[in-house]
């Protein structure tokens, strides 16, 4: 049974990432830098004697190489495809390297961003993850939905006087 639950868990984890973390939006965002600064390499590189980059194929290939710090693509040659070059590993790096460190903080802070005002999103999210909760947290869940129930009981009587 419990290899049955670990898919559902997984794409729980994968749609937690997508809706609650900024993942999406910087993947999409260094996608298109990445698209970018590589069409612009190839044109500050085309023509160029003995450049290495003769095609835009080679310029997508020189971006990955470049800002994933492998070091393995040739240097451009053109002073415009350097500095383009050198803008693009700093700032493809930061955003990369960004994008992790962004999404596992988000992922992992969001169940202690729960101020007292947002008590029904917790409780909602404590339903989501209901299969995963142990006891003591099922008792936990227990108590604030009760206390919750008395509040709004009170409320109502007290505004019905």
């Amino acid at each position: 049974m419990r290899k049955a639950t670990r898919p559902a868990r997984f794409r729980r984890f994968l749609k937690d990432v997508s809706i609650h973390t900024p993942f999406n939006k910087m993947v999409v965002l260094l996608i298109l830098l990445w698209l970018g600064f590589s069409a612009s390499i190839y044109l500050a590189e085309s023509g160029v004697e003995g450049s290495s980059i003769q095609s835009y194929g080679n310029a997508l290939y020189w971006g990955i190489a470049a800002f994933s710090t492998a070091g393995i693509a040739d240097a451009p040659i053109s002073s415009a495809a350097q500095l383009l070059g050198g803008v693009w590993i700093v700032l493809g790096s930061v955003l990369f390297f960004g994008a992790i460190v962004a999404t596992v903080t988000a992922y992992f802070m969001r169940p202690m961003l729960r101020p007292h005002k947002r008590i029904i999103e917790t409780i909602e999210y404590n339903l989501e993850q209901l299969e995963d909760l142990d006891i003591d947290e099922l008792d936990l869940l227990k108590e604030t939905v009760d206390t919750l129930i008395v509040h709004v009981e009170r409320l109502k009587g007290s505004r019905a006087l």
